[in-house]
Order: structure tokens, then sequence, then C-alpha cells
């Protein structure tokens, strides 16, 4: 009893660890048709069933300028004055975050955010779809940087600003440099059943 014990714990850990990493890495997991699980490197033998990640498009790094460039332009885009809003991050910091807010009516939100994501998609951001909502966030990647698209209300509200009104919410471009590629990470196979 103590053997099956042992084992069934150690399936729920390796299901936990599997879980986690498919939530956290999805762009690394594969499982090929004997129910293997390959997290970080290759399945040495890709088959037919595997489903492959969207490839991120093979643009060169982009640097924090060409983001903030980027995010006026979608924001501009949408019919807005990027003056209007609040930067994310200082201007001009050499940082791996940065972004734009403002307060915007909640009528009006949804119709830019769907602008600004509209030029996003025209100037090569690659829409990322895991967890999004369409009707309140959506993020893209591209050049090794994260885009988040947002409309949300108090709950992200920046400390400096007044309270919202029931009619208002928060329009957000919130962006950050992250390269996943330069993480190395073991090849763990997992047999499940």
């Amino acid at each position: 009893m103590d053997a099956l014990l042992k084992r069934v714990w150690i399936g729920l850990a390796a299901t936990l660890i599997v879980s986690l990493a498919a939530v956290v890495l999805p762009d690394h997991i594969q499982v090929d048709d004997g129910g293997r699980i390959h997290l970080g490197a290759p399945v040495p033998t890709p088959s037919a069933s595997t489903v492959a990640p969207t490839p991120e498009s093979t643009s060169p790094p982009l640097t924090r300028d060409a983001v903030d460039e980027v995010i006026r332009a979608a924001v501009s885009a949408a019919g807005l004055d990027p003056a209007q809003g609040r930067p994310i991050g200082a201007a001009g910091a050499n940082s791996n975050r940065t972004g734009w807010t403002a307060v915007r009516e909640k009528s009006a939100a949804q119709s830019e955010m769907n602008a600004i994501c509209a030029d996003l998609e025209r100037q090569g951001w690659t829409l990322n779809p895991n967890g999004d909502r369409p009707d309140a966030s959506r993020s893209y990647k591209r050049g090794g940087w994260h885009l988040l698209v947002s409309t949300r209300g108090k709950t992200q509200a920046p400390s400096t600003t007044s309270a919202l009104t029931d009619s208002q919410t928060y329009l957000t471009l919130a962006g950050l440099q992250l390269n996943l590629s330069d993480m190395p990470l073991p090849e763990i196979t997992v047999r499940i059943g």
C-alpha cells in the first residue's frame, strides 16, 4: 500500500509540475503521441499530432525607445493624444518596462482599445491570446517585448491619480521586455499513464 501511495504522490507531483510549466511557458511544452511530455528541449521526433506553437516573428530585438514610439503611434491611431495620458516608467530610461495609461469613458474605451490593437497588428505585433479577454485585455509580442492592452477599472488605478467615476476606466498599454529564450531549460521527460 505504501508503494502505491508513493506512486500516486509522484504522479500528482509530476502532473502539477507539468501543469505549472504549461501555464508559465506554453511555448516550451510539447506532448508526443506516446503521452510523453517534453519541457525545454524539442521532441526528438516530432509527430503529426503535436501542436506546434505559433512562432514569434523573426523581427530584430526592439529598444525601449522603439517600443515607446510604437505605443505613441498606436495611441494616435486610436484618435487619442499620447500627451493626454501618463507614461508608465520614466521617459528615456534604459528600462525593460514602459507604457501609457489614461482615464477614459467606459463607453469609448472598448472601441479605443480595439483601434490600438488593430494598429499594433498593422505594425507587425503578434497576438498572444493565452489568457486574454477580448473585451478587457489583449497581449502582443514582438522583438523580445510583450505589450498588454487593457481597459481596467479602479483596481489598476495609479496611486497618484484621482478616483474614477462609475462611468470611467483606465485604458492602459503596458510593455515588458522579456526574453524567455535566454533562460536555459533542462530537458525533462515525464510519462503519464
